[in-house]
């Protein structure tokens, strides 16, 4: 069965995509971005993890050696304390999430060709509509957004409950260990799972990415209405464009018609066709197409000549084969040389031109 116009059957066009390029509608993955930033800031936190317990520990020892020398705080100590806390958190934690939001604008920007707009984040009066709220919350994007949640959900639990029933012997143990030891336990243990999680989330990225564009190109789609209306506006209106080709043509034919009284002769078969030649001996190098027609054009042609003495000779072959070969204001072909030739030499006794 025929589609209907209400339906969206045709691919999107250049200027479809370019549009909602500019308004901010790109195909992105949420999952990517998380994934990547998990993977590259859990290696930067083993990287860094030397200097970050170096940082804490230094605060620690700082901390109760304070307590132990006073039995109250002044002022200037807890501004000290305010300081070298400030100084622990940015040594610990600026560097990674620096890193973090490096990551994130890089695999943002590789997946939207790093384009940037604020017309996503502007103010959009059907965003208060509760209708439109309403329809969201049960969309279909929603939904995908819910089961990657809760199958994430699920496989962090099964990775989570594998983990602490392999290693709950030696988390028990954990309590004679040296706390360097103990933190380097933890922080392998937490790169362990982090890996056997994150590969598995890189899955449900993947198929999240093709989710994305699969449901962005979708989206775009577009009704033969849709279509039409882009190509008029973009093109114009056909039947605007139709008249304004016509009044050229009719321009055209006017400027053709005007030389006409300027040809040496008119050879026409004898009422399909008509052209018209002009041969200046010591201009041209061969005689020169200044008007041709079709039947009623042809006979406008002829009208025209006969009006102003111009010689009008009868040749069928002739008249068809100089209409299909040559350009208007163009040489005849050297094919035709011979027999013009005669006919213009012919044309020129007549008229006392050529001696």
């Amino acid at each position: 069965m025929p589609s209907g116009s209400g339906e969206k059957t045709e691919k999107p066009t250049s200027k479809r995509r370019n549009d909602q390029r500019k308004e901010g509608n790109v195909a992105s993955s949420k999952d990517v971005i998380v994934v990547a930033s998990l993977f590259i800031c859990f290696y930067c936190l083993q990287v860094f993890f030397p200097a970050i317990y170096k940082s804490i520990r230094e605060m620690t020892v700082f901390l109760v050696s304070l307590v132990g020398e006073s039995e109250g705080l002044s002022l200037g100590q807890i501004e000290q304390i305010g300081m070298k806390s400030m100084e622990v958190v940015a040594k610990c934690v600026l560097p990674i999430g620096i890193i973090s939001m490096a990551v994130a604008i890089i695999v943002t920007g590789i997946q939207t060709r790093f384009l940037f707009t604020m017309k996503p984040v502007g103010f959009k009066l059907k965003n208060l509509s509760p209708l439109n709220g309403i329809k969201k919350m049960f969309s279909m994007k929603n939904l995908v957004e819910l089961l990657k949640a809760a199958l994430k959900m699920i496989i962090l639990s099964v990775v989570l409950y594998q983990i602490l029933k392999s290693e709950i012997v030696v988390i028990a143990q954990m309590m004679d260990m040296s706390p360097a030891a103990g933190f380097i336990y933890v922080l392998e243990e937490i790169m362990g799972m982090v890996i056997k999680i994150g590969l598995v989330f890189a899955v449900i990225a993947g198929f999240d990415y093709f989710y994305q564009r699969w449901s962005y190109e979708k989206k775009l789609m577009m009704t033969k209405e849709e279509v039409k209306e882009e190509y008029k506006q973009t093109e114009g209106n056909p039947q605007i464009k139709g008249k304004i080709r016509s009044l050229q043509q009719s321009m055209a034919r006017s400027r053709m018609m005007q030389a006409v009284p300027d040809a040496d002769v008119i050879i026409r078969n004898p009422t399909h066709f008509a052209v018209a030649l002009k041969y200046e001996i010591n201009h041209d190098n061969a005689p020169v197409l200044i008007a041709k027609g079709q039947d009623l054009v042809a006979l406008r042609i002829v009208e025209i000549a006969e009006q102003n003495h111009v010689t009008v000779i009868e040749n069928k072959p002739l008249a068809r084969g100089i209409y299909a070969s040559t350009p208007l204001n163009s040489e005849i072909p050297a094919e035709y040389y011979g027999v013009v030739a005669e006919i213009l030499v012919k044309v020129f006794r007549m008229n006392k031109k050529l001696v």
